[in-house]
Order: C-alpha cells, then sequence, then structure tokens
C-alpha cells in the first residue's frame, strides 16, 4: 500500500495532467458484454444485499446531482453531526468547542443563483437545527466543484469562516476550463470564488478546538479531491465516520486515465478507513445509498434503534467495493 500512498502523492503534484484527462469520451453507448454483465453480477454477490441499490447506481443507472433535486429535512445525525442540503449534495456542519466546521457548502452555476441554495437550504438549515452561521470557522471543500464550493465565498465574506481545499483544486477554481468555474455548470456567470486560505495536503490532520479531522487525497475525479476522516458520537458512544468526497457520478466525464487514477484513490482510501475502524458512512453526494431513506428511519427511531448511519466496518469496506467494482465495469465498457 505504500505504493498506492505514493502515487496518489505523485498524482497530486501533476494536477494539470489529470485535469487534462478528464475530458469527456466520445464513444457512443452500446449494451453491455457478457463479459460486464459476469462483472456486475459477480460484484453483487461478493459486497452482498446491503449495497445492492449502490450497485445498481454506479453499475448500470448512474445519474447527477441536479439543481432541482429536493431539499431535505435539516437533521442532526450524530450528537456533534448535523446534516442539510438536498438529496443529491448533502453539506454536514460539525460542532466543535471552537464553533463550527462545515464540509462543503453547497451553491454553484447549476443553482439559479450562487447564494441560492445557501439562502434556500443551508441559512434555514441552520436556524432550523438552532445553529448560527456566525460560527462557522472552518469550511472543508471536497473538490473544486461550484457544487461544493458554491457558497464557500458567502460564509467567508459575510462570516469570516476559513476556506481550506487541496492545492490542485485551488487551481482548478481559479483556472476554469471553458465550460465554467470548476468545470461543472453552464458556461454563464462565474461561481464567485472564496479566498485562498489554506490548502489541504493529504495525511494532515486538521483540528478545530477539541475536533480533529484527518484529510486523505483521492484524485481522480478532480486531481485535488479529498477523502475526510473524523470522530463522532451517536447517543455518547464513539464510532468513527468516513466521507469520500470525490466520487464520480458520471463515468463520462472521466477518461480512462483518470477512472485507474479514481481506482488507485479508492485503495488508498480503503487503506487510511481500515486503519481507522471507519463504521459510519457519509457522502457529499448520497444518490448510491439515498439519505432521504436514513432521514426518515432517524425520525422514527426508538431508544434501541441503531443509527442508519452507523453501517460497520466491514460493511464500509464493501461500500468503497463498489466504487472498486463499478469503476472497473466502466473501464471494461470502454474496452468492450
Amino acid at each position: 500500500m505504500r505504493l498506492v500512498h505514493l502515487g496518489v502523492a505523485l498524482l497530486l503534484s501533476s494536477a494539470g495532467a489529470v485535469i487534462a484527462a478528464q475530458q469527456p469520451p466520445q464513444a457512443a453507448a452500446k449494451p453491455d458484454t457478457a463479459e460486464v454483465k459476469m462483472m456486475i453480477d459477480r460484484l453483487r454477490k461478493t459486497v452482498g444485499p446491503r449495497w445492492k441499490d449502490a450497485v445498481h447506481f454506479w453499475c448500470e443507472e448512474p445519474r447527477a446531482n441536479r439543481p432541482d433535486d429536493a431539499a431535505i429535512v435539516p437533521a442532526r445525525i450524530f450528537d456533534n453531526v448535523f446534516a442539510m442540503g438536498n438529496i443529491g449534495t448533502t453539506v454536514y456542519v460539525i460542532r466543535t468547542s471552537s464553533g463550527l466546521l462545515m464540509i462543503d457548502a453547497l451553491g454553484g452555476n447549476d443553482a439559479p443563483s450562487t447564494s441560492a441554495q445557501v439562502e434556500s437550504q443551508l441559512l434555514p438549515g441552520f436556524e432550523q437545527l438552532g445553529l448560527d452561521p456566525a460560527q462557522v470557522k472552518v469550511i472543508l471543500v471536497t473538490h473544486g466543484h461550484a457544487d461544493h464550493f458554491g457558497g464557500a465565498s458567502y460564509f467567508q465574506e459575510r462570516y469570516g469562516a476559513k476556506v481550506y481545499i487541496a492545492t490542485a483544486d485551488w487551481n482548478l477554481m481559479e483556472n476554469p476550463p471553458a465550460r465554467g468555474r470548476g468545470g461543472r455548470g453552464s458556461a454563464g456567470s462565474p461561481t464567485p470564488l472564496p479566498k485562498h486560505d489554506r490548502e489541504i495536503r493529504d495525511g494532515e490532520t486538521i483540528t478545530l478546538g477539541d475536533f480533529n479531522v484527518r484529510a486523505v487525497a483521492v484524485p481522480g475525479h478532480t486531481a485535488g479531491s479529498m477523502g475526510f476522516i473524523f470522530p463522532v458520537k451517536d447517543r455518547g458512544q464513539a464510532h468513527v465516520a468516513a466521507l469520500f468526497g470525490g466520487a464520480w457520478l458520471l463515468p463520462q466525464i472521466l477518461s480512462d486515465e483518470a477512472l485507474q487514477t479514481f481506482r488507485m484513490s479508492v485503495q488508498h482510501f480503503k487503506e487510511a478507513t481500515g486503519r481507522a475502524k471507519v463504521d459510519v458512512l457519509l457522502q457529499n453526494h448520497m444518490l448510491m445509498d439515498p439519505i432521504q431513506d436514513k432521514l426518515e428511519k432517524l425520525t422514527a427511531r426508538k431508544p434501541r434503534d441503531p443509527n442508519p448511519f452507523v453501517v460497520g466496518a466491514a460493511q464500509y469496506q464493501k461500500f468503497l467495493d463498489v466504487m472498486d467494482g463499478c469503476t472497473q465495469v466502466n473501464i471494461a465498457r470502454r474496452r468492450a
């Protein structure tokens, strides 16, 4: 696994090459071969029934998040973690002894305006959950696409929040491809950029008060995509959560090289989350394992019921196996 770690570091340092490799391939869709169908069936059996919907999403019917994705009811999902946003894109807010840390910030070109999702989803979410947006001290941006960093400048300018992003994706945001800032959405009005506060590096620990989060580089979707590992508590019981912040939703936006890079990143994240004994699944795009179902279970939860976000250490590794397996499926499709 040391080679995987080294490979990730080298890929981060060559951000331009990876980004350039992400131009959408032009091959037309065609029916799956017998080999590809067999790969999907084998993966489904390997990961088990818990992840059948995730296999179906990633291997057979992926879809991107959309600006009209329904808003979720803001919820406290752990003692120290809150979720808000919509069914396609979720923001997590973590309460610490020194203020709030937020992962991603919604917004971007795909929304009617940059502030639209901040005003319609984030700020009402803070109010409903009894959180003060002025207490947001740090925003960790998982990667440099506008649907993740779009609202960051609002919190930075209004409340003084500091914005942290990997070096390669600061570059992506500040030197966007022709499609628009961050390479997402129409090439209309550019998404306002946050000021360049701090760069996130692979393996570092980011601290706010009594809270520590470990950053893990997962390039592929973008050159600077990051995953995060951090402690949570559920009714006082300790767990470890992870968020793979650069999961692809549509494979056609990545080249063969980027998909191979992504596979290496999944292995790197498996190693890190395995060591940390991660047992909680969080994603910024929870389309493959819908967040709404979990929130409904939380609402109906009885004192002895489990937290639906706690999947267990073994099952979390199988979730990552789905990402890896469906990436292999899409590589095989292109070779067929």
